[in-house]
């Protein structure tokens, strides 16, 4: 393979794939993924918050959720 790995090939939402086609090495990736250093003490905290979208009025609510629907789709109306 080219230096170690591409970036595309290692990108941790698509590296399964790859390794059950065999375009990635699982020896190989282990060592990879050991060689990389570990960035945890620079990460930093984010908020964030979306438009539109209604912020839940307590997170720690131990009542069990309404059911909103029952798995099932309503038959489409004919115009």
């Amino acid at each position: 393979m080219a230096d170690p790995f591409e970036n595309k090939l290692v990108d941790k939402r698509v590296v399964q794939r790859y390794l059950r086609k065999g375009k990635v090495d699982e020896k190989e990736y282990e060592k990879f993924q050991k060689a990389l250093p570990d960035l945890a003490d620079q990460a930093m905290p984010i908020e964030a918050s979306m438009s539109g979208v209604e912020e839940p009025d307590d997170l720690d609510d131990d009542e069990p959720e309404e059911d909103v629907g029952g798995g099932e789709v309503p038959p489409q109306q004919q115009p």
